[in-house]
């Protein structure tokens, strides 16, 4: 534990959120703007405020917090969750809970917090839509198929089908067409040199861009395969145990379904990924391994095209060149 920091745990829920301090306080407040304004008043200069991420729950506590200019850690709930089974608590309420993500706070080393711009929160929740709109349209473009299929399908339920799929696509075109815009606002020039990359396209690159946040977090394109969940895990103990090496899946998911539908096509055009893809095969292994290969390469090479300023160069040894 730090010196002269006060850290404080918050077990936080939809309607209230319970805390902890290093000292053993205990307090409770609602889930709202006038309990985030009782709670900033007992915080000092040496605070600094520790919650695990909770789905949507956390996020206006956190922003409140980080714009009053506190110190904010959102943690993994996994690694909050270890951490309190380690301690072989028995008791499982939302005070036993703040009190040990506090003892947490001061047992790990914490990184600081830092949310997202307005721009970027506005392009997540675009995001967030359009996946539920695609989910929908699927679900539509499946029902109308299994009504034909009945051979003598009701006129009324195919019109009120297509009718709504009509206006989920238009719903959808209009999403694409805004997130667009805002992108390019920002990130006009990462978004252009991605798309020389064989194998990402238009709409690949404009989900690359939200998903990594103009890929501004990360530092090496290892920390960034991480994130999106692309590492290998190995498994190995004594003489006995030596499971399959496994991609960690703890990670951003969408970014990594994302790569994983555009393995197939840069398998076929990107000369890197290509031999890569050919030289795991060659060894015995599978194809599903090779593909997650080649989303790992694939991610490595956005990741450089952003950093670098440079475009792809399939002919170039490094494969960039200057812009």
């Amino acid at each position: 534990m730090i010196k002269d920091i006060k850290y404080f745990g918050i077990d936080i829920s939809h309607l209230v959120f319970d805390i902890t301090d290093s000292d053993g306080n205990y307090y409770h407040f609602k889930n709202n703007i006038s309990g985030f304004k009782k709670f900033v008043k007992i915080l000092g200069v040496d605070s600094h405020c520790v919650m695990e991420a909770t789905g949507y729950y956390h996020y206006q506590l956190a922003y409140y917090l980080l714009e009053s200019g506190m110190k904010v850690s959102v943690e993994n709930p996994l690694a909050v969750k270890r951490f309190i089974q380690m301690k072989l608590s028995k008791i499982k309420t939302d005070k036993s809970d703040s009190r040990l993500i506090c003892e947490y706070a001061g047992q790990v080393k914490l990184k600081l917090w830092q949310g997202n711009s307005k721009h970027q929160i506005e392009c997540l929740q675009m995001t967030r839509l359009l996946s539920v709109y695609t989910k929908q349209s699927t679900m539509l473009k499946n029902k109308l198929h299994g009504e034909a299929v009945l051979g003598n399908p009701s006129k009324f339920v195919i019109g009120s089908l297509k009718r709504s799929l009509k206006q989920v696509q238009k719903e959808l075109k209009t999403l694409e067409e805004k997130l667009l815009i805002l992108v390019k606002q920002v990130h006009q020039d990462v978004l252009t040199r991605l798309k020389t990359i064989p194998g990402i396209g238009d709409k690949t690159a404009v989900m690359l861009v939200v998903l990594t946040d103009g890929f501004n977090r990360f530092t090496s394109g290892s920390e960034l395969c991480s994130y999106a969940g692309l590492t290998p895990i190995i498994r190995q103990s004594g003489s006995s145990v030596k499971g399959r090496p496994r991609i960690s899946k703890i990670g951003n998911q969408k970014l990594r379904n994302l790569l994983f539908m555009c393995s197939f096509n840069a398998c076929k055009c990107n000369r890197a990924c290509r031999a890569l893809y050919e030289r795991i095969v060659a060894k015995g292994k599978s194809k599903k391994l090779a593909l997650i290969a080649v989303c790992n390469k694939l991610l490595k090479q956005a990741f450089a095209i952003a950093k670098s300023g440079l475009i792809y160069d399939d002919t170039y040894r490094s494969t960039l060149v200057k812009n």
